[in-house]
């Protein structure tokens, strides 16, 4: 006998929950950038995920959603955290962060964290009223 967690009922949950941790590893390096927008010489940094995403969705070119998800590789989705226009400066001393558009990717990232959390929490009432 199979239990639920033996289907493949969990798996927007697991990339949801891949998701939020992406953003929450997000929000951590914009909020560095912007503490560090006074530091000569300092880089900015970012956060790629949502192009993994996009690419571990692509090799199941010609199946539906269902199966793109279930066909995912969990442990290959990881946020990578990189240096963003590392030989871009906008000042004299090579910093290249701009707070103004820092505080734009944070509030853009608090909405997708919101959004990516709502989800999460609707997938589970899914699950629930299937239970019931």
């Amino acid at each position: 006998m199979s239990s639920l967690i033996d289907t493949n009922a969990f798996d927007y949950v697991n990339v949801l929950d891949k998701a939020l941790d992406a953003s929450a590893i997000k929000h951590e390096a914009i909020s560095n950038n912007i503490s560090n927008a006074d530091t000569p010489g300092y880089k900015r940094q970012d956060v790629n995920f949502e192009i993994q995403l996009a690419k571990a969705l692509r090799h199941s070119r010609y199946k539906s959603m269902d199966a793109k998800v279930s066909d995912l590789k969990m442990n290959r989705l990881k946020p990578i955290t990189y240096t963003d226009y590392s030989g871009f400066s906008y000042r004299i001393d090579g910093n290249n962060v701009d707070p103004d558009t820092e505080g734009v990717y944070l509030a853009k990232n608090q909405v997708v964290y919101q959004g990516l959390y709502q989800s999460a929490l609707q997938e589970f009432k899914n699950l629930q009223a299937v239970m019931k």
